[in-house]
């Protein structure tokens, strides 16, 4: 899919993708609109309690917040064409997703165009991205409100410091570390210096466990939540990737809105992204604290080496063709 693709096909693929679901179209009552939310996640996910905590709140004296989750009412991948066709009013939208249907999007998802969280925050809300949000709106009917702070991506490792310290990426050549198996993924691995090895998740502890792999990255949380630590010895916080979602809204909806509720709408998600934000922030601090309990040596590599280097490896290569000339040096500019 291209960026020429026109809001038409766009809602004709939402209606292969919905296939026999049954939605009821959304409430513009006398009194309140219903907004239905379609995620994948859980509940108990930080940004769909975010939303259901503080934004639901918010809107409360105009709108019934609907939430939908583990993708109980549209499938996931297909919320985006589901709000191009009137058949959803939210959801909780990647840059990669978007990126199938305007390629240039891709360049939020790379290692390294991010910081960190408050970076992510200044690049959404500089001029830098009116045009993205622009073409969002005009093309595919979904308007950007905020964007939510996901996490960052480190590198976890089998062997000690003292065995290996990366400070830089040519620490990391002759390592294997497993990485997602996509060629994006595999690009971003050799990128950081590494030999990246295709795995699935599920065979990551043994691997580690067996040395035939020599670490793995992920966010702190999957770290422990898979119980990487028993396994490893250090992580260094490369913060290669420090992961991302927009809150999208239907652009018909917000037309049909009045200015006091739109700016309430706005207000409403904004502060649900910081709240989710703040949350996120602490939990990896506290991770940080109890992985080092469980005796990780954990420590903050040369992060402007790995910056240079691993931007330097995307320019001229097909996964930066798409993007817009100018726009990686007007988001560094935006850096610490």
């Amino acid at each position: 899919m291209t960026t020429q693709t026109t809001r038409r096909s766009l809602v004709a693929l939402a209606a292969l993708a919905l296939g026999a679901t049954t939605l009821v179209a959304p409430a513009f009552g006398a009194d309140k609109i219903t907004l239905r939310m379609s995620t994948p996640a859980s509940d108990s996910d930080q940004r769909s309690v975010a939303l259901a905590e503080v934004f639901a709140p918010a809107v409360a004296d105009f709108a019934t917040y609907e939430p939908h989750y583990n993708a109980s009412l549209i499938k996931q991948n297909a919320e985006l064409e589901a709000i191009a066709s009137g058949d959803l009013e939210m959801s909780i939208a990647s840059a990669q997703e978007l990126a199938q249907y305007f390629p240039e999007f891709s360049i939020f998802a790379t290692g390294y165009v991010h910081q960190d969280a408050e970076h992510q925050v200044r690049v959404f809300g500089d001029p830098l991205m009116d045009p993205f949000k622009k073409k969002a709106e005009d093309e595919l009917g979904v308007k950007l409100l905020a964007v939510m702070y996901l996490g960052r991506r480190h590198v976890n490792l089998r062997q000690t410091k003292d065995e290996l310290t990366v400070m830089t990426p040519s620490d990391l050549a002759g390592v294997n570390l497993r990485m997602p198996g996509t060629d994006a993924w595999q690009f971003l691995g050799k990128a950081l210096g590494a030999n990246p090895t295709p795995m699935a998740f599920t065979e990551v502890y043994t691997a580690l466990q067996t040395g035939s792999v020599d670490g793995q990255d992920n966010p702190l949380p999957t770290v422990v939540d898979a119980k990487f630590y028993e396994v490893t010895k250090q992580i260094a916080l490369t913060s290669h990737l420090v992961d991302l979602n927009y809150v999208a809204f239907s652009k018909a909806v917000w037309d049909e809105l009045t200015p006091e509720q739109q700016n309430t709408v706005q207000d409403a998600a904004n502060a649900a992204a910081e709240s989710g934000r703040q949350k996120q922030l602490q939990k990896e601090a506290d991770l940080v604290s109890f992985l080092k309990e469980q005796g990780l040596e954990i420590y903050e590599p040369d992060l402007a080496a790995f910056r240079n280097h691993v931007q330097s490896q995307y320019v001229g290569s097909e996964f930066a063709a798409s993007w817009p000339d100018g726009v990686l040096e007007k988001i560094n500019a935006l850096g610490n």
